[in-house]
């Protein structure tokens, strides 16, 4: 009887003791469970520059390898105001990381939205992403535009310069053929000469024959006189 009765309390004694393991196995595999499930934790999201570019990363960390689908949506005034985009992501022992382009202005809000059934049936990374207080490089340097002048304008430069010209008095005008003949070349001291005593190209020949007219003349004079001196004689 004694040897019945020990060995219905060693029985009772293992089935708590295996009660108990079972128990701690099945909480230690849920633990385990849930430490592998897909949660919002493991999302991180962050407004950068790629370049000249403005982005915004989100990473993904979940090692389990669940698919989720990431949206994301610019907000004001604590309110959607437009939906910059949606990805779908599995997640990596590394991280996966996926890219949205935004061109993004100084200290802008944006929420990011996370899906993956059936352990993350909706929910936000917290806190919102900000973007830096400053624009990436090149986006906020747009070049003014040179202002072209109107028709009106181009029009009324040449009167402007006329109106500029000083306008020729009286005197000034009268005095303008004065100053156009001035222009003329004089003739030379001889030619002026011959201009004032009336000469041309015909006076040396006129003197030749007049001085050939004296000359027959004095000689038939001569020869007369001679004559009358001989007949005399």
């Amino acid at each position: 009887m004694a040897v019945l009765s020990i060995s219905r309390r060693t029985i009772a004694r293992s089935a708590r003791a295996l009660g108990v393991a079972s128990a701690s196995a099945a909480l230690a595999l849920s633990a385990s469970g849930t430490a592998l499930a897909c949660n919002i934790g493991e999302f991180s999201a962050e407004a950068k520059c790629d370049g000249t570019q403005g982005v915004i990363t989100v990473t993904d960390v979940d090692k389990a390898g669940v698919e989720a689908t990431v949206s994301v949506y610019l907000v004001e005034n604590n309110a959607d105001v437009r939906k910059v985009g949606e990805q779908t992501v599995k997640g990596s022992k590394e991280g996966t990381t996926i890219t949205f382009e935004e061109a993004w202005q100084p200290n802008a809000e944006y929420r990011v939205h996370v899906v993956a059934l059936p352990y993350i049936k909706g929910d936000d990374i917290s806190p919102n992403v900000t973007t830096p207080a400053t624009a990436c490089k090149g986006e906020d340097e747009t070049p003014t535009p040179t202002a072209t002048p109107s028709p009106s304008e181009s029009e009324s430069t040449p009167a402007e310069e006329e109106s500029d010209s000083p306008t020729p008095s009286a005197s000034e005008s009268s005095t303008a053929p004065a100053e156009t003949s001035s222009n003329v070349p004089t003739p030379a001291a001889g030619e002026s000469n011959l201009a004032e005593t009336g000469a041309n190209s015909n006076t040396g020949v006129i003197a030749g024959i007049a001085v050939a007219l004296v000359a027959l003349g004095g000689g038939a004079v001569f020869f007369g006189l001679r004559r009358r001196g001989a007949g005399t004689r």
